[in-house]
């Protein structure tokens, strides 16, 4: 097992998926959205706190981002203000790869979605009823 395992975080949020999956070495997490504004800018900072929190809850953080893949409603109205953010967010010395697409969203309200995949330090330690 050992490397191999693979640990499954947020398992009860939604019957579909794992909400934070890890794996030798490497974070993956489910996209996330925002419901806490009605605009791009306000979706993405929401945005990017979740995703503090969820790297944080899988022992790393956003200067160990791999990749990252936004979709955004509309590319005219929303791109700018969301990418506004994520300068701002950012780690400016430890930038993933990235990809931002417009698309239409889940909902309706949603101007903004982000998936992100980080490396995890060799010290992760997570509760043994999330390991399988």
């Amino acid at each position: 097992a050992g490397g191999a395992e693979i640990v499954r975080l947020g398992t009860d949020q939604d019957p579909r998926y794992s909400a934070i999956v890890v794996h030798r070495g490497t974070v993956y997490l489910t996209g996330q959205v925002s419901f806490a504004a009605d605009d791009a800018r306000g979706q993405a900072i929401d945005i990017f706190n979740k995703i503090d929190t969820m790297l944080a809850q899988a022992g790393t953080d956003k200067t160990k981002l791999l990749t990252a893949m936004i979709w955004v409603k509309d590319m005219k109205t929303d791109f700018a203000p969301m990418n506004e953010e994520w300068n701002a967010w950012i780690d400016p010395n430890n930038k993933p790869t990235r990809a931002c697409v417009e698309s239409p969203l889940a909902r309706e309200s949603l101007r903004v979605e982000v998936q992100v995949t980080a490396a995890v330090g060799d010290d992760f330690n997570a509760p043994r009823s999330a390991r399988l």
